[in-house]
């Protein structure tokens, strides 16, 4: 594991690159600690209880955008008085009810301190009431389109928006980028494509049908999500799937650890295999020695590569 040092100087670095491109610091890259060799430098790929064991960073504000207790998100603003790019930052877990919104709250906090507005919906998911199918759906999307409400009392730039979602998270944000191309009779359809820069998926879960095929952890998830199997609801995951629902119509950066055990490489690498015979634009980083949980990590190695492709979709015409 790094050393608190030296994960303090990535964390640094981190944030210089967003300023910069934003229009900001010059980026210094951080030095070993006196003493420290270069293997005692390198760590392994983040644990889960790692991330745990931080002390949650408070939002800006918690607000609701439904009716229901787990229809809230939490929204964290740059300093300045914008108006500021917004990241909408959905969080991962399985879509299971027992993992919430606060392992994503360091990720926030890290790109508020870039300049980046952060919107962090939680939604309800399996094995809470009115979880799954279609209920987890419609909660990103209403979060999604609350941005709307939200603007209107807090400095946002709506013309600068991108999506971004870890692991479960990943698949709800390119889901919400394509659900424009569902048939305009379907419930979940959306009128037209979403206004945003694009999608930055962290390890996100592009094809359930393939991922289902797993029996532990997550695999398991997908069809208590989908409420049955791919033989059994086909018509739900190809509404549910985002490699069906290709061309998403905006840029995609998929990012994948290439360690990851949990969700693996070629869930990427498949969607952007079929993203090529629409032209879609989609690039895969595959990011060395990362697990699947360093995405999530502002103290990690991989963040720079993170905060770089929100950053990157941000900040283009």
């Amino acid at each position: 594991m790094a050393t608190d040092g030296a994960r303090r100087g990535l964390v640094r670095a981190a944030a210089c690159l967003a300023a910069l491109a934003l229009g900001g610091c010059a980026q210094v890259a951080p030095l070993p600690e006196q003493g420290q060799s270069a293997a005692q430098e390198a760590p392994g790929p983040v644990r889960w209880a790692e991330i745990m064991a931080l002390p949650v960073p408070p939002p800006d504000h918690r607000l609701s955008y439904g009716e229901h207790p787990l229809q809230f998100g939490e929204l964290r603003l740059p300093a300045g008085p914008g108006p500021h790019p917004v990241a909408v930052l959905l969080h991962g877990g399985c879509w299971r009810a027992e993992y919430d919104l606060e392992h994503v709250s360091h990720m926030g906090a890290a790109l508020a301190r870039a300049g980046v507005a952060v919107w962090t919906p939680e939604y309800r998911r399996v094995g809470d009431e009115g979880g799954g199918w279609p209920g987890t759906f419609e909660d990103a999307a209403r979060a999604f389109a609350w941005l709307q409400a939200l603007a209107q009392d807090y400095p946002l730039d709506l013309d600068r928006v991108v999506l971004v979602g870890h692991s479960a998270g990943g698949h709800l944000a390119l889901w919400l980028a394509g659900r424009h191309n569902l048939p305009a009779e379907h419930p979940l359809h959306a009128p037209g494509p979403l206004r945003v820069r694009g999608v930055v998926s962290l390890a996100g879960i592009t094809d359930l049908v393939r991922y289902a095929e797993g029996e532990r952890g997550c695999n398991a998830a997908v069809p208590l999500l989908m409420e049955g199997s791919p033989a059994e609801q086909p018509e739900r995951y190809a509404a549910a799937s985002p490699i069906e629902l290709l061309p998403l119509g905006v840029p995609v950066r998929l990012l994948q650890g290439a360690v990851d055990p949990i969700v693996k490489l070629e869930q990427a690498s498949a969607f952007a295999d079929r993203a090529s015979a629409y032209a879609q634009d989609v690039q895969v980083k595959l990011i060395e020695g990362a697990g699947h949980f360093d995405l999530i990590a502002p103290f990690a190695p991989a963040w720079p590569a993170v905060q770089a492709a929100v950053v990157e979709l941000l900040a283009a015409d």
